[in-house]
């Protein structure tokens, strides 16, 4: 176990090395909502919103929401395909031009295990997107010119750990981290293969089975695509996901 805790501050001391005069220092934060829903012994269906902010929670950063149907395999694991709905919008020391749409089709594996007081997670994430190519006319107002697709991949290793009892059940606290990378692949792909870095640390309190909130911090690290440019988000998540079991 020390030795994912070495891997994880490696990766934030090499995210700290990356900054340059290239990289926007910003503070955000986001808000969210998770639900994995169980509809049958193999199906549910997963909902997700994430109300994201600038300048801590003055201004939009993005709203995304996701849907999802849930498939449940043997041993704790589960594959998910969805559709994401995302609004993009300007903001920081180096905003897009204009805010735009986005729909993205996304598949995911997710495998669990749990070895003495820890839990660990491993996400696997394809996503398929549409984003909208906007300016405006001579009138100023904004246009639509199509789409261009991007394809991504995403992998996420998160890790929880009890603090007040021995195991995560009903009223425990409990530490959380993760660390995800995006990399983009196929047409259209600019200068960035490495989109985006994520490393997080929580607190969360299981209210039960069902119910849990987290409070936490995000280095979210964005490279532009022209592969120069890059943001260093400092960011306050709260999340609360909230499971229903209609068998």
């Amino acid at each position: 176990m020390k030795k994912i805790y070495i891997l994880l501050g490696w990766l934030f001391l090499f995210q700290l090395q990356t900054l340059d005069a290239q990289t926007a220092k910003q503070f955000n934060s986001w808000w969210m909502y998770f639900g994995n829903h169980r509809l049958s012994d193999k199906i549910g269906l997963h909902t997700e919103y994430q109300f994201r902010r600038s300048d801590f929670a003055a201004n939009w950063q993005q709203s995304l929401m996701r849907v999802g149907l849930d498939y449940y395999l043997p041993n704790n694991a589960m594959l998910t395909a969805g559709y994401g709905w995302i609004e993009s919008f300007p903001y920081g020391e180096q905003p897009i031009d204009l805010q735009f749409t986005e729909h993205r089709i996304w598949e995911q594996l997710i495998l669990k295990q749990n070895i003495g007081r820890f839990y660990f997670h491993h996400r696997y994430r394809l996503e398929q997107r549409f984003l909208e190519n906007v300016s405006l006319n001579e009138a100023n107002e904004k246009i639509i010119d199509g789409f261009r697709f991007r394809q991504r991949g995403r992998y996420r290793f998160l890790v929880s750990v009890p603090i007040t009892k021995k195991k995560i059940e009903n009223n425990t606290l409990f530490f959380a981290t993760y660390e995800e990378v995006f990399l983009g692949f196929g047409k259209g792909i600019a200068k960035n293969i490495l989109d985006q870095n994520r490393l997080y640390f929580a607190l969360g309190w299981q209210f039960n089975k069902a119910v849990n909130l987290q409070l936490g911090y995000l280095n979210h690290h964005v490279v532009k695509g022209d592969g120069v440019k890059k943001e260093n988000n400092h960011t306050f998540q709260m999340g609360l996901t909230y499971n229903l079991n209609f068998q």
